[in-house]
């Protein structure tokens, strides 16, 4: 029970708190438990990319919105972990606030314990408030942009090649991002983290 008890408030330091938004509400990102690298920033990139475009840097655990005059708002994010990684152009073709979860067929064999739907709005959501959904030729590509539930999983190889963020940030970008964008996931190059 210690142990237990010491884990869960390591978790919780990570949090401050919850906000408000359409109708439900997120556990608010203690940025102060965040290492500055992580967090949200205009950074010079160059790119060829136009503006407009994300760009996934999967080796550094970046996620780049282009900007004009090879600047990018950088955010950090959690990647694909080992035999889950992807990499390729796509378009953001679906958008959702406060999606439901279902687990892929593919999930749910590697995790038969995991339930078989999740609401939007539910505090067990992995999603979070906000999804964009990757598709490449009008094909759902079964990745997505999206919140997490574990703010100390950003920089790390954490996911099923989902592309994690802040709750903030996603909520953030999402707002950026119409219908359309493109993206590119970067398979080794990319910005370095120092």
């Amino acid at each position: 029970m210690p142990q237990f008890a010491q884990a869960s408030a390591a978790a919780n330091a990570y949090f401050n708190g919850y906000q408000e938004d359409n109708g439900f509400q997120y556990r608010r990102t203690n940025f102060k438990k965040i290492k500055p690298v992580w967090q949200r920033q205009m950074v010079k990139y160059f790119s060829p990319e136009p503006p407009g475009t994300v760009v996934v840097d999967t080796t550094n655990h970046f996620l780049y919105w282009i900007w004009e005059n090879n600047t990018a708002l950088r955010y950090g994010v959690g990647v694909g972990k080992e035999g889950f990684k992807w990499y390729g152009r796509a378009r953001i073709d679906r958008k959702a606030l406060w999606p439901r979860w279902v687990p892929p067929p593919e999930m749910l064999k590697r995790q038969p314990d995991l339930p078989r739907r999740v609401e939007g709005g539910a505090a067990n959501n992995p999603l979070g408030p906000r999804a964009l959904y990757l598709y490449r030729d009008g094909r759902d590509l079964g990745y997505r942009l999206h919140s997490t539930l574990e703010p100390w999983s950003i920089g790390h190889d954490v996911s099923s090649g989902c592309i994690r963020m802040f709750p903030e940030d996603v909520i953030d970008l999402y707002q950026r991002c119409p219908k359309g964008t493109a993206v590119l996931v970067l398979e080794h190059l990319g910005a370095n983290a120092g």
